[in-house]
């Protein structure tokens, strides 16, 4: 029995079932004492929604999210898969924010400690893009995070360590496993197949032209000497957006890789001079300064020169598309009105400055970082000042000005003007792209020749895109000699097709592109940790890894799994060392998990699982 200081006894389900009669006269004064403690009896049943692309865009993701479901509902939650388009969904997460969970594969991610500090740093909880869209805040990952950034050598590799370890705690996400990548080639017309890094642009201009017995030539090659590469895939995207710097059209960058060139592009070895002929680093204090020279002579695709000017104005752009255009306005500073590009802010943002101190030189100034890092800022597509500086204010529909973007991140971008290898010929939007190779690249210059020895010039003259419903489909084309590859990995249910068709070639190489199930951390009861970790305790990645992608994926504990910075208390020996399903074959031990969740704070009514409010 409640009993009150001024003796107002009234028992809890009286009191509760007064207030729900609204029979407020029969407690008469001691209503508002009875709402504050219903108040802070208020339970809530625990509802997550888990935002996923549908089965046409992705099975795996949508099969995982329902596998996902289950245990949840199974743990007393209110869980529901909710499908929406790819476009969509990165809308949704990257930019508005408007999820409880997501699952998604991601882009092909760097295998270096410091993709964590756009990922993870409280600077960038409230941004838009890529970076942060967990809203995840926590002091001790920033301090790590910026640590690594200065460190070498063994120190850095235990901070490293440290860092990884308490994102295994915290889980801002949970990597669910990365997945084989299957594709379909034909042997007919190219070689190597297999040594071609088809994920990245690079590896299209390493194609060899030949194959086994007669060359194929599509009907619009026919009659000509011309060399095609066919590719056929499902993205319809990069038919009808070729914009860098779009975070909704943008999964691989491999199309957009092959219009515009970077300073500098990723190998084994670090990041390597592209673009950029060599760097040379300097320190004064504490921030290192690069003077960058490019290559001589090169030209955008519409003849225009490029110079330092265009990578002085392609950094700058990045920090504001905008460019201050709206300062002042309203009493607002330039940093207040600031619109930075969302999709290379990680990167862009080691970069403090950009000076043109000559027309083949520029001198770049970086921030909080060491020589090592600042080299990832030399990764992003270098742009044309001479086209993008219009693209500086605010997006409209129809000359009326709508949200806050500007029209460098909207714009579709077609006809583009890059300065790489291939330039654009034609589209047909969710149907098909033409690219070609253009004779003025420093690919082609036999001057550099001794400079280049794993990337020279393509043996494919023209590039054709087409786009298919569906995996299978893409496959059949293939068969069919259509196409000469499936751009976009397949599913591992094409696995016996493939196998079976004469000609084919099936390749599988292990990919760098995790599925995960990233948090929403500003909203509970995502806030919490701890609920977090026995969220992520209710997955069986083996499982999943099994029944889901049928053997075609690895479960893993960090997105840095099978390289040389995962500590052996991390690695996945398989089970998950620090958050272990709560059950055995994809069955869970509810007794457990209930313990679990009433340890983290939760509580149980009826077998739901409930929080107050």
């Amino acid at each position: 029995m409640a009993e009150s200081s001024k003796g107002c006894g009234v028992r809890r389900r009286e009191m509760l079932g007064a207030l729900g009669a609204g029979a407020a006269a029969s407690v008469g004064g001691c209503l508002r004492r009875a709402r504050s403690i219903a108040g802070w009896e208020s339970m809530e049943r625990v509802s997550l929604r888990i935002k996923t692309l549908p089965a046409d865009a992705d099975p795996y993701a949508l099969h995982t999210a329902r596998a996902l479901t289950s245990w949840y509902q199974a743990a007393g939650i209110d869980a529901q898969v909710v499908p929406v388009s790819e476009e969509e969904l990165l809308r949704q997460v990257l930019l508005s924010k408007d999820f409880d969970i997501f699952l998604i594969r991601t882009a092909t991610i760097q295998r270096d400690p410091d993709i964590f500090y756009p990922l993870l740093h409280s600077r960038f909880a409230d941004a838009r893009g890529r970076q942060n869209p967990f809203g995840y805040t926590d002091l001790d990952v920033d301090e790590w995070l910026e640590r690594q950034r200065r460190a070498t050598g063994e120190r850095r590799r235990e901070i490293v360590a440290e860092l990884q370890r308490s994102i295994a705690r915290s889980q801002p996400f949970t990597v669910i496993g990365f997945p084989d990548e299957i594709r379909a080639a034909r042997r007919a017309n190219y070689t190597n197949w297999r040594s071609a890094n088809l994920r990245a642009p690079q590896g299209y201009l390493t194609l060899k032209r030949g194959g086994e017995g007669p060359s194929e030539t599509n009907e619009a090659n026919a009659g000509d000497e011309e060399a095609v590469l066919r590719v056929v895939g499902t993205d319809r995207r990069a038919t009808e957006n070729l914009n860098p710097l779009s975070v909704e059209y943008r999964r691989s960058g491999v199309l957009t890789g092959l219009l515009y060139d970077s300073l500098g592009r990723v190998t084994s070895e670090g990041t390597t001079p592209w673009l950029a002929a060599s760097w040379a680093f300097s320190e004064t204090g504490d921030d290192p300064r690069a003077a960058v020279r490019l290559r001589s002579g090169q030209t955008w695709h519409d003849g225009e020169p490029l110079t330092a000017e265009d990578i002085a104005f392609t950094y700058a752009l990045l920090a504001d598309t905008s460019l201050g255009s709206s300062e002042g306005q309203d009493g607002e500073t330039a940093a207040e009105t600031r619109v930075p590009a969302p999709r290379f802010q990680g990167r862009s943002g080691l970069v403090e400055d950009v000076q043109a101190a000559e027309s083949d030189v520029a001198v770049f100034r970086f921030r909080d970082c060491s020589p090592r890092v600042a080299t990832r800022a030399f990764t992003v597509p270098i742009l044309p000042k001479h086209v993008w500086q219009a693209r500086t204010g605010p997006a409209s529909i129809s000359g009326i000005e709508v949200g806050s973007a500007t029209e460098a991140l909207v714009t579709n971008n077609i006809p583009p003007v890059g300065s790489g290898p291939l330039r654009f010929v034609q589209n047909t939007p969710r149907e098909s792209l033409v690219l070609e190779t253009t004779g003025n690249h420093f690919l082609f210059d036999e001057r550099d020749a001794g400079e280049r020895e794993v990337v020279g010039p393509p043996e494919f003259d023209r590039l054709e895109i087409q786009v298919v419903g569906s995996d299978d489909a893409a496959v059949g084309v293939v068969a069919e000699g259509d196409a000469d590859v499936t751009g976009t990995p397949v599913g591992a249910d094409t696995v016996p097709r493939i196998g079976r068709t004469g000609g084919l070639e099936l390749l599988v190489n292990r990919s760098a592109a995790p599925y995960i199930v990233g948090y929403n951390t500003q909203i509970p009861p995502l806030t919490n940790p701890r609920f977090r970790h026995t969220l992520a305790r209710l997955v069986d990645r083996s499982h999943i890894a099994a029944d889901v992608f049928n053997g075609y994926a690895r479960p893993a504990v960090s997105l840095l799994e099978g390289t040389e910075w995962v500590p052996d208390d991390l690695r996945w020996d398989g089970t998950d060392p620090v958050t272990p399903f709560l059950g055995t074959e994809g069955e869970l031990n509810i007794p457990q998990v209930r313990s679990e969740f009433r340890n983290a704070g939760f509580q149980y009514e009826a077998e739901k699982l409930v929080r107050m409010t």
